[in-house]
């Protein structure tokens, strides 16, 4: 087993360090979702923490780790007597974000069950994260399935396997720990709520600590034991102190001068539900105990209000994360109580609950830059031309018909199109192939039946062989790559019409995040075309880049499909599974060069000969209108909106699903 680099070693990112240490203080607080740029110690940190936490007693020979002083009564491994048990270390969990569904509650062998009428279950993670840490790297990047799996988990405290009437339960209480980059998008509201705590980590600019970040890392590399032996002493000094935090936990006093600040924060910033209220009131509690202290100060409903409302106050994806700290502090006087005294800075316990500081901070080895955004970085005014704008503001966004690609795909879990799934309704059976994963009893009850009398069937029970089982093929919804082809040139500015563009697009983008799917943005104006935003997860960069989206100039019309047909084929390459939908919005013009026209029209038709789903956005006003964007559907062979016919609640009445017209 590979030395883990050292929690104390993690200098810097205090309020990282800092909310771990209060999970391991007190691990009702509900787990930690840690937001940041790649090569910031995320998953450096997190690791770290599993060898701080005490040992747990555990039922010797129990694969669900059964408290011997309270074993679960439903136990697969059960019953168990109450009793003296062994010591084990506290595990740490990662869940990867590919892993199946079996992998995660566990397999139930279908076979023997319905055969032998055996329970026969081999464990997944959740079973092994029992009393302990599961942890998910890119948990934004987690599919819907499994998110939903761990929500029912983590709400209910135990698994459940259902397999055609049979049926396994086992305890699961775990700390749950999450680490993304919000550059490959963001995580669904409700998994987002699950986690107590949130943190942003960044790099540092500081080139003096960048440097201690190099130092410590190579010298880890070199030497991990002899490095690890280096922080021996402050290991046991924090795991000490955890040890002492737990046992003063249930003597902390939380006053009613606490809870009403709590409450008036969770008011003042219009948080969802009850939730946010009892996370901070066992965040500042644990904040207490690790201080030292046995009653709740405001500095510590202050930490706690920052570390838990930040994630619990977005609406949707394009608000900025964060707290207005000033309209905090004005809460916490307004509502400040007897008992709430600020703390002696230099006295026991002061600090704010501070995890135990360092020189500088510590990076996975990482430097830390500045991520590039995309191939194209931000869009560049070359190639305008005369009578370039500014960037005008969207409008407020609405909500949108749906868009769907025809047909059955095969793509990744999503909300959008029609695709063959692991989760949906059932439409038919086949064979496994590999591991049975979804019973279609029907068919493998007519499977064995013939077979009966030559397998010596006596009994009333039902001779079952392997090559008799069916799985279940089941249909459901994919997520989709939705690339938007933006006409930022002179005539989109006209009459201010780019404000509307920009919130019908802003309105997709809301649409296609609530899909789960991936989005891409090519712009052309002027005499060029370029990827504003390869595609992406992140549907907030996309509105991102639409916001600061400048006008003016030509209209190279043809540009813009060309560059949006080849980021295309190099997306097939990557991801071959996953269907586009090519969402152009114009009003149809094609200036610039020879033959624009002819030439964008030619363009159109290669989208029409690979078969790619396509919608244009017909942006033209005023009471003359020439259909240009119509005729570019047409080529297209997609279909034609206006903007008032995208809307959901519009009279237009558009279809749903994108029809490819009729040759």
């Amino acid at each position: 087993m590979s030395t883990p680099f050292p929690f104390t070693a993690v200098v810097g990112q205090e309020d990282l360090r800092l909310a771990l240490l209060l999970n391991a203080v007190s691990p009702a607080v509900g787990g930690v979702l840690v937001r940041g740029e790649k090569g910031t110690a995320k998953s450096t940190a997190v690791r770290a923490l599993s060898a701080l936490l005490p040992e747990v007693a555990v039922v010797p020979g129990c694969r669900f780790s059964c408290d011997p002083a309270a074993p679960d009564p439903s136990c697969p491994d059960g019953p168990h007597e109450a009793g003296n048990g062994g010591m084990r270390p506290s595990r740490m969990v990662e869940l990867p974000v590919g892993a199946s569904e079996d992998r995660l509650v566990g397999a139930l062998d279908i076979e023997r069950a319905l055969a032998e009428g055996v329970k026969a279950f081999e464990p997944g993670l959740l079973a092994d994260a029992h009393r302990g840490i599961l942890y998910v790297d890119e948990v934004n990047l987690l599919h819907d399935h499994l998110v939903d799996l761990l929500l029912d988990a983590a709400a209910m405290g135990a698994s459940y396997v259902e397999r055609e009437g049979v049926s396994v339960r086992h305890a699961s209480k775990f700390l749950l720990v999450g680490t993304m980059n919000p550059e490959e998008g963001e995580l669904r509201p409700q998994l987002l709520d699950r986690f107590g705590l949130t943190v942003e980590v960044a790099a540092s600019r500081e080139p003096d600590l960048r440097v201690e970040v190099v130092r410590r890392r190579l010298a880890y590399d070199d030497d991990p034991a002899g490095f690890a032996a280096r922080w021996a002493d402050e290991e046991s000094a924090v795991r000490q102190r955890i040890v002492a935090a737990r046992e003063l936990l249930p003597s902390v006093r939380l006053g009613d001068g606490a809870l009403r600040q709590i409450a008036a924060t969770c008011a003042a910033f219009e948080v969802d539900g009850m939730r946010a209220d009892i996370v901070m009131a066992r965040t500042a509690t644990a904040l207490a105990a690790w201080a030292g202290r046995t009653d709740v100060l405001a500095e510590d409903v202050r930490q706690a209000a920052l570390l838990a409302l930040p994630h619990r106050r977005r609406r949707n994806p394009f608000d900025a994360p964060g707290l207005d700290e000033d309209k905090l502090d004005e809460t916490l006087e307004e509502f400040s109580g007897e008992g709430d005294e600020d703390p002696d800075p230099d006295g026991p316990g002061g600090g704010g609950g501070q995890p135990p500081s360092s020189d500088g901070p510590q990076a996975d080895g990482d430097s830390g830059a500045q991520p590039e955004a995309g191939d194209g970085g931000e869009p560049q005014a070359s190639g305008a031309g005369s009578g370039e704008q500014s960037a005008a503001r969207a409008s407020e966004p609405f909500r949108t018909k749906v868009l769907s690609v025809p047909g059955l795909g095969d793509g990744a879990a999503g909300r959008r199109s029609r695709a063959r799934t692991e989760h949906g309704r059932t439409t038919g059976a086949r064979r496994p192939q590999g591991a049975l994963t979804k019973l279609h009893l029907a068919a493998t009850v007519q499977a064995a039946a013939p077979h009966q009398r030559a397998r010596g069937r006596t009994g009333r029970g039902l001779v079952v062989r392997r090559d008799d089982l069916r799985q279940a093929t089941r249909e459901g919804r994919e997520g989709n790559l939705v690339l938007f082809v933006v006409d930022a040139s002179g005539s989109m500015a006209a009459r201010q019409r780019m404000s509307a563009v920009k919130g019908a697009v802003l309105s997709l983008l809301l649409d296609a995040y609530q899909r789960r799917d991936k989005v891409g943005l090519v712009t052309f104006r002027g005499s060029a075309a370029e990827v504003a935003l390869p595609p992406t997860s992140s549907v907030d960069a996309a509105a991102a880049r639409l916001e600061t989206l400048p006008t003016g100039g030509r209209t190279p019309l043809a540009a813009g499909l060309l560059r949006a047909h080849e980021v295309l084929r190099v997306e097939r390459l990557r991801d071959p599974a996953r269907r586009a939908l090519v969402v152009v919005v114009t009003d149809g013009r094609a200036t610039g060069g020879p033959e624009p026209v002819a030439l964008a029209g030619r363009a159109a038709r290669l989208f029409a000969a690979d078969g790619v789903a396509s919608v244009v956005v017909d942006c033209e006003s005023g009471p003359v209108r020439l259909g240009l964007a119509g005729q570019l559907a047409g080529e297209l062979d997609g279909t034609a909106v206006t903007l008032d016919e995208l809307r959901a609640d519009s009279i237009a009445g558009l279809v749903k699903d994108v029809q490819r017209r009729a040759a």
